[in-house]
């Protein structure tokens, strides 16, 4: 799949020669329906273990945000399960993967309706922790039918997820055949003590930096894989720019294979990590590197593709060098008639992340079905109504 662009280019004012190994790689498809039956094979282990928050989002679309003081009147209104972890593990499972969820909620009426909710999805909640008394985790979510924007208050469950809520034979259950296990960023003091275990059992590990918390760093130097929101590569490294951030970030964390940073809709950048390469290979300014490389992106595309760049090494002044591939994801372009809420964008992306990292797909493929997920979320209201399945045919031409 799916790279879509002008079979030339244009590099220092000479023709790209595409015979080259240092040029850049287009691939070009075209989106075609295609019937269950001649979808390939599932992933031989598509068991997936996520820790993380799971919760119940009360969610109400309006006109336009109140201002202090005002009142609005709600035009619809979904009570459905949210938090990340649940999230992301529902669109896993809707795809096809079997997903475990270690988390925690109180024996309330909302932490009965997420177990049921998660498990009517094919999400396992046997690791669930249920506390006696407390309460369960709940958001409020506002979402503008006019800017397509949404808010979220967010009200944490009581007694927190602890260290102790877990044992070592409880954890070895959850990650027995398990292919990845996933961190969604929240509570970091269990979160490590999860990932020590995962990494004991020699685990890959995909965590979620959605922004910097106390104690996520050391769970990051764990992590194989790295899903970003916008703003989190720079304040975490203190970068002046995204492509400098994500070099600093796989320089300080040498264990990762990639680092992904999500970017609404301009879609995505990962930085994948090169080794054992070529001593002549060019070095490049990675400001400049992008700079160029993000004009071979057609905007005139309404579906996700991909462009990807020969393995180079990125030099960040001030940070340093490193060894490896750019990707430029773009993101579906939906019309305003159909974007209804984006609440959930991201775990969605991230879900079929999971998938695809399941399925040993090459970035070009997964960076275009992780956006056609996501797109296909954003078309109705709340976090997980318009997660698609995996015989969607939307999805047929990502994962053919």
């Amino acid at each position: 799949m799916a790279c879509m662009f002008s079979p030339f280019g244009v590099f220092n004012g000479s023709i790209l020669n595409f015979n080259s190994p240092h040029c850049f790689n287009f691939r070009r498809t075209t989106k075609v329906k295609m019937s269950s039956d001649a979808l390939p094979p599932l992933p031989d282990n598509r068991i997936v273990v996520g820790y993380g928050m799971t919760t119940v989002d009360f969610l109400a679309t309006v006109d336009g945000y109140p201002k202090p003081d005002d009142k609005v009147r709600t035009t619809s209104f979904k009570v459905q399960g949210g938090g990340n972890a649940g999230n992301a593990l529902t669109c896993a499972a809707r795809l096809g993967l079997k997903p475990r969820l270690i988390s925690k909620v109180a024996d309330d009426a909302q932490g009965a309706s997420i177990l049921e909710e998660l498990e009517a999805d094919g999400v396992d909640t046997s690791f669930i922790v249920v506390s006696k008394g407390g309460s369960s985790t709940f958001s409020y979510v506002l979402v503008d039918t006019k800017t397509k924007t949404r808010t979220s208050i967010y009200t944490p469950g009581d007694p927190p997820m602890m260290p102790d809520d877990l044992s070592q034979s409880t954890l070895f259950s959850a990650f027995d055949g398990a292919k990845l296990v996933y961190f969604d960023g929240m509570f970091p003091k269990t979160a490590l003590f999860v990932a020590q275990e995962a990494a004991r059992n020699n685990l890959p590990i995909l965590v979620e930096a959605e922004s910097p918390r106390e104690g996520l760093d050391e769970v990051l130097k764990l992590a194989d894989f790295v899903i970003c929101s916008t703003r989190f590569p720079q304040a975490w490294t203190r970068a002046p720019s995204i492509p400098s951030a994500l070099v600093s970030m796989l320089l300080r964390l040498p264990n990762i294979n990639f680092v992904i940073v999500t970017l609404g809709e301009d879609g995505c950048l990962m930085l994948e990590r090169s080794e054992n390469v070529d001593a002549d290979i060019e070095e490049r300014d990675v400001e400049s590197f992008l700079e160029f490389f993000y004009k071979e992106k057609d905007d005139s595309l309404a579906i996700p593709t991909c462009l990807s760049s020969a393995v180079t090494k990125f030099r960040a002044n001030g940070v340093g060098t490193i060894c490896g591939r750019f990707f430029i994801g773009t993101a579906e372009k939906i019309p305003d008639s159909e974007l209804i809420d984006t609440t959930g964008a991201g775990d969605a992306f991230i879900g079929a992340i999971m998938y695809a990292i399941c399925a040993n797909m090459d970035p070009e493929k997964m960076l275009p079905f992780a956006a056609q997920v996501a797109a296909a979320k954003c078309r109705a209201l709340g976090a997980r109504t318009g997660l698609p399945h995996r015989t969607d045919p939307r999805l047929a031409s990502f994962l053919c």
